[in-house]
């Protein structure tokens, strides 16, 4: 398990968590829909799934009403934080320098995401003094 106390979610566990943080608590009903628009997918897989993911502490189930309701347990900042820390540790050796110039280097960043990678640097060295 990664640092921390949640594990990584899955390709689809990540899926799920994605339309769970632009919709807010859904149903699984709910996911199901917004996830059968981009690629097919059964709804007792999406069921299935969820019900993995509240077992592993991903999700949350509101079992108040006949329908229960779903919310993901951390916010997609934190989730995106667990993630690229896991995969900065085992493909970078830790090395945040590495892991910024093989992105930059495999997808051209727009000028806006430059600005903010600036920013964000700008930020970082003033914290740091």
């Amino acid at each position: 398990m990664p640092k921390g106390n949640r594990p990584l979610p899955t390709d689809a566990e990540l899926e799920i968590l994605q339309v769970l943080w632009t919709r807010g608590a859904s149903t699984v009903r709910d996911v199901f829909e917004e996830l059968k628009q981009a690629k097919p997918v059964g709804y007792t897989t999406v069921l299935k799934l969820m019900q993995i993911m509240a077992e592993k502490g991903l999700v949350r189930r509101n079992e108040e009403q006949r329908t229960h309701v779903y919310q993901a347990m951390a916010p997609r900042e934190s989730t995106e934080r667990q993630i690229v820390g896991d995969l900065l540790d085992r493909a970078f050796g830790g090395s945040a320098a590495q892991l910024v110039m093989r992105a930059l280097s495999t997808k051209r960043a727009t000028a806006a995401e430059i600005d903010q990678i600036r920013h964000l640097l700008n930020q970082y060295e003033e914290k740091a003094k």
